[in-house]
């Protein structure tokens, strides 16, 4: 059931895959992660062969937890798997609901748990170039006035981080 999600189908939290849930903007679990180092945030431009938002910013990782998946299993696998980084201790910060539309139909509606870690100097991401196309560490000060300025290079969901919850993320930034 790797590629089955935990997502709400009449009112039920039930398995569903997970392009099944982008199509028909089900309502689902998912989870975001922010590294820091400092006064800065890890991103990642997504790979081009991601199946929505190719080539796109976003926060250090996100994805959805597998049925039966704890969040915060989810994250450390994925912070893993996309950007090589384990034994990254991570702290719950909140769990937020957003919808947007990522192209080619697709439709992001989800329950998200955010995680915030910080990444040590010395230790530096190892991407999966199917996944992740590119990393910078970003200027937390700076982010915000850069999403703004040019919306369509992040992603939907960082832009909705920054702009509706970026006070609960960063609050030890």
């Amino acid at each position: 059931m790797t590629n089955m999600i935990p997502a709400w189908v009449n009112g039920t939290l039930a398995p569903v895959e997970k392009l099944e849930a982008h199509v028909k903007g089900l309502r689902h679990k998912a989870v975001s992660v922010f590294l820091l180092r400092g006064d800065k945030v890890l991103l990642q431009q997504r790979a081009l062969g991601k199946y929505h938002t190719p080539g796109l910013w976003a926060n250090t990782c996100c994805t959805h937890p597998h049925w039966g998946e704890t969040a915060l299993d989810c994250a450390t696998r994925r912070l893993e798997q996309e950007l090589g980084l384990d034994s990254i201790p991570l702290i719950f910060r909140d769990t937020v609901e957003y919808r947007a539309e990522v192209g080619g139909g697709l439709i992001e509606h989800e329950v998200v748990d955010i995680f915030v870690g910080e990444l040590p100097e010395g230790r530096e991401p190892a991407p999966d170039p199917v996944e992740v196309m590119d990393t910078i560490w970003h200027p937390l000060a700076e982010l915000k006035r850069d999403v703004i300025g040019n919306p369509k290079g992040f992603t939907p969901w960082l832009q909705i981080y920054l702009r509706d919850h970026a006070a609960v993320i960063f609050l030890d930034a």
